[in-house]
């Protein structure tokens, strides 16, 4: 599976964890030069298992918020720690 961005790969591995509708890559598939962490918003901060969005910046354009990883994931979340879910700009297929 791929996670692509204006036709740049981002991510790529057939080592994916489906979580609520969401694929999940290791970070060892993730192109993470390209990854910036946001700043994390009140939302964020509620969250239960520690989120921590990214902005992919790629040529200079920034996509805000289109990766993130759980920092501290509970139980239910166990298995998509250490990994990075994509959205937005960001298709995966």
């Amino acid at each position: 599976m791929k996670a692509t961005l204006q036709q740049h790969l981002v991510a790529a591995s057939d080592d994916l964890v489906e979580k609520h509708g969401y694929q999940y890559f290791p970070e060892s598939a993730v192109r993470m030069e390209w990854l910036q962490k946001a700043p994390k918003t009140e939302s964020d901060l509620r969250c239960p298992h520690g989120v921590q969005f990214y902005d992919v910046v790629i040529d200079g354009k920034r996509h805000e918020r289109a990766a993130w990883r759980y920092e501290a994931p509970r139980p239910e979340m166990q298995s998509v720690a250490g990994r990075f879910g994509f959205w937005g700009d960001v298709t995966v297929s």
